[in-house]
């Protein structure tokens, strides 16, 4: 896959015109687009197919944490609308990635949150997960792999160690990507393109550094041309 392809770009902004806008001047420069839950929310499913009837590719990150049944008909809708990734919370547990991975259409695959890369080990601590970071995120990749998931979203961070647990054909999308020289924000575990691609990303995720840019497709391009000097796996 070209370093293009393996850019996700994220969505995050609040109506459809500001989305329109963004998938127009982003068409060509970016592998797929991620649809999360404030642009879901403001839109519905609705612009999921216009943006997959363009023939671009989605990522439908909303993170589904339910009981099994409640997150298999979740994810069994979503998948019928033609996106190619979608998530569930790995923290919801064995039985219902299992259901989540029942469900999920041919051309879509499954992926597990393991730990938002907005927590560290003491905001960790405070929800009742103790322990180091890279170990949660571990046991919880192990879990999804077992449970019949494709792959998982995780810290850049944690990609390396994901590898070795997983295997070189587990999936792994990792979000909290910073350009050399840009502002983590409220990433607490983040690293550039060319770090997470060297540790073992199949796919990594930028929003704001993109979407935020007065040129959006000449900072995905930038962000391209920094992917492509990591070494191949």
């Amino acid at each position: 896959m070209s370093a293009r392809g393996k850019l996700i770009v994220a969505l995050d902004v609040p109506d459809v015109e500001s989305g329109r806008a963004l998938l127009d001047r982003l068409a060509g420069h970016v592998g797929l687009f991620k649809v999360g839950l404030q642009l879901f929310t403001a839109a519905g499913p609705g612009f999921v197919r216009e943006i997959v009837d363009r023939g671009e590719s989605v990522f439908l990150d909303l993170k589904f944490h339910d009981i099994p049944n409640t997150v298999a008909g979740a994810v069994g809708s979503a998948a019928g609308l033609g996106v190619s990734l979608i998530d569930v919370h790995g923290l919801g547990g064995r039985a219902m990635v299992e259901a989540a991975a029942g469900a999920v259409s041919p051309g879509t695959r499954l992926l597990a949150i393991t730990v938002l890369t907005s927590h560290k080990e003491g905001s960790l601590g405070e929800i009742g997960v103790p322990g180091p970071v890279s170990e949660s995120v571990r046991r919880l990749a192990l879990l999804a792999k077992e449970a019949g998931a494709d792959g998982v979203v995780a810290s850049p961070h944690e990609v390396a160690l994901i590898r070795k647990a997983c295997g070189p054909d587990f999936l792994i999308v990792t979000p909290g990507i910073r350009p050399a020289g840009s502002a983590a924000g409220d990433q607490a575990r983040a690293a550039t393109p060319a770090t997470a691609l060297s540790a073992g990303a199949d796919y990594i995720v930028v929003g704001r550094p993109i979407t935020k840019a007065d040129d959006p497709a000449a900072a995905a391009d930038a962000i391209v041309k920094e992917m492509e000097s990591a070494p191949s796996r």
